[in-house]
């Protein structure tokens, strides 16, 4: 008898067939198990979700995450009771993920692995994470209510475990809501402070033996190699805390005594991303929103590292956004994820500057365009010319005041015919400590200095609401209580210069400019100087006269 091979139609057949036996088979074990049933050749699959767990795990564990929300992972597998799928489980559970569960065929499984080919991991991802829940962030907000109680708890656990310092000193700065951790070696013994409200406070001292060990601990979960400790790197890792992502920015530092280290965190929970919310003087508020609605220019803002900047122009941002426009950001690095916000991060080592991204993204049809700093030539005409040919474009500059703006630009060789039509609005920022309200006590000011302040208010503008003042005045002082770690302030605001690009000012930028010339300018048009809003602040109890001039000047 002749040997009849099946046809390839035949061949098709008989795969559907076995594929269709296959996911019944799959079926009824997810019945037995008492676990939904997933298809993954009907269902999307979601590229960033799968190349969390590495292609080879994910096959010994016969698994797949098929997507993610939050925190939150659907997990199609074979057999949840294999060996190698309950490693990858537990390591989820232990990084702060909470798995739900599918069961899938093989062929199903086969279907997601592909998709490792197509998919290249991020740069620069997060290496780490670090899980603290919510009962333990909770509890530890309880306890740790100052200083002392963070300094008790971290000597008690640092000798018995590097990783659960880690998590307490985490888990503190959290719950005092700290901007920055900062752990220095020195001789005998190095210390860890913690940036709160803009200053440093130090926590306690860490023996260098287990500063070795956390700092071990950290570079390990920043992705950082540790047998280089004579140069410094940089890094990153997440807390998993309350069903939230904080991120983490990792630096270190080789120092005479071991590596300093640094850790940045990025908490969305502690950023106010409302204008209202900045502490804006009417007038300025009115100002700034009559400015976001021009349909083109650009808006400066200037100020040092750590004055608020970014939070500025994300509040900005998210005033104007909306469905009918778009905006993209240039960021370095990009430190909140923003809804509704097209964000990309620069990459100078593989020649991904400010320029490039500016350059690149003009390309998209943008309607608005964030440029993180403008820090050369290249980027200073690139922003300018966006401003000019219909985008609304904002940015930074290095600068001590609003008039620094134009001799800043100038000095990295923008051309003035250029400057003058395509800023809208420049403005100067700085952020004082708040004073607490449950522990500030009042005092009298002595007679000259508050008739320096009367002449001040005198000489304000008329758009500016005046304070309402009694003689004798009243000013306030830090004064320390629980509530506020004893250091008699309790969080920030900010202090404002900001002025309109009119007419006027555009005939002095095209005049040989100087910093003075349009400070008068500025002046002249109603402008408030930094120090100025500040004596407002500590004239409405806000601030102390110290903290201003600490900042200010």
């Amino acid at each position: 008898m002749p040997l009849h091979f099946p046809s390839e139609k035949q061949e098709a057949k008989l795969k559907a067939i076995r594929r269709g036996e296959e996911e019944r088979a799959a079926e009824r074990h997810a019945q037995s198990l008492q676990l939904p049933y997933v298809n993954l050749q009907t269902v999307p699959i979601d590229a960033e979700a799968i190349v969390m767990v590495p292609e080879p795990e994910a096959r010994r564990g016969r698994l797949a995450i098929v997507q993610r929300t939050g925190f939150a992972l659907r997990i199609a597998l074979e057999d949840p009771k294999d060996g190698e799928a309950k490693k990858t489980l537990a390591q989820l559970a232990g990084d702060g993920f909470e798995s739900h569960l599918f069961v899938a065929s093989r062929a199903s499984l086969e279907k997601a692995w592909k998709i490792y080919r197509d998919v290249r991991p991020k740069p620069k991802a997060i290496t780490g994470r670090v899980a603290i829940s919510q009962t333990r962030i909770e509890a530890l907000q309880k306890t740790l209510t100052s200083f002392a109680a963070l300094r008790g708890e971290i000597e008690r656990v640092l000798p018995a475990e590097a990783t659960d310092a880690l998590e307490v000193l985490l888990a503190g700065t959290l719950a005092l809501d700290a901007s920055d951790v900062h752990i220095e070696p020195a001789a005998g013994a190095g210390k860890i402070r913690l940036r709160l409200d803009g200053v440093l406070e130090d926590i306690t001292e860490i023996p260098t033996g287990e500063n070795k060990e956390l700092t071990e601990r950290i570079k390990l979960l920043s992705g950082l190699k540790l047998n280089i400790t004579e140069s410094p790197q940089d890094g990153r890792f997440s807390i998993a805390a309350a069903g939230v992502e904080i991120e983490i920015r990792t630096s270190t530092l080789p120092g005479e005594y071991g590596e300093n280290v640094v850790l940045r965190v990025l908490n969305p929970n502690r950023v106010a991303l409302e204008l209202s919310s900045l502490g804006l003087r009417p007038d300025l508020l009115n100002l700034l929103e009559a400015e976001l609605k021009e349909p083109n220019g650009m808006i400066l803002t200037t100020g040092p590292t750590g004055s608020g900047k970014t939070t500025t122009l994300y509040a900005c941002l998210k005033r104007i956004a909306s469905p009918e426009i778009k905006v993209i950001t240039i960021e370095d690095p990009i430190e909140y994820h923003l809804a509704g916000l097209e964000q990309t991060q620069i990459d100078p080592a593989n020649k991904y500057d400010f320029a490039d991204a500016l350059r690149a993204v003009v390309r998209q049809d943008p309607d608005v365009i964030l440029v993180g700093e403008i820090r050369d030539l290249e980027t200073a005409e690139a922003a300018l010319h966006a401003s000019l040919t219909g985008h609304l474009v904002f940015s930074t500059l290095h600068t001590n005041d609003a008039a620094g703006t134009v001799p800043r630009l100038i000095d990295l060789g923008a051309k003035p015919p250029i400057i003058a039509p395509a800023i809208n609005l420049a403005m100067a920022q700085r952020l004082v400590r708040r004073l607490c309200e449950k522990c500030k006590e009042s005092y009298p000011p002595d007679k000259k200095f508050e008739h320096e302040l009367f002449e001040m208010i005198e000489g304000l503008p008329e758009a500016v609401a005046q304070p309402h003042l009694k003689k004798p005045l009243a000013l306030y002082r830090a004064k320390g209580c629980a509530a506020c770690h004893n250091t008699g302030y309790k969080g920030r605001i900010a202090v404002y210069e900001m002025f309109r690009f009119d007419e006027e000012i555009e005939k002095i930028i095209l005049s040989q400019p100087t910093e003075t010339s349009l400070q008068h300018a500025a002046l002249k048009q109603g402008m408030v100087t930094l120090r100025d809003d500040g004596l407002l602040r500590v004239l409405e109890g806000i601030t102390t006269i110290e903290e201003m001039e600490r900042v200010v000047g």
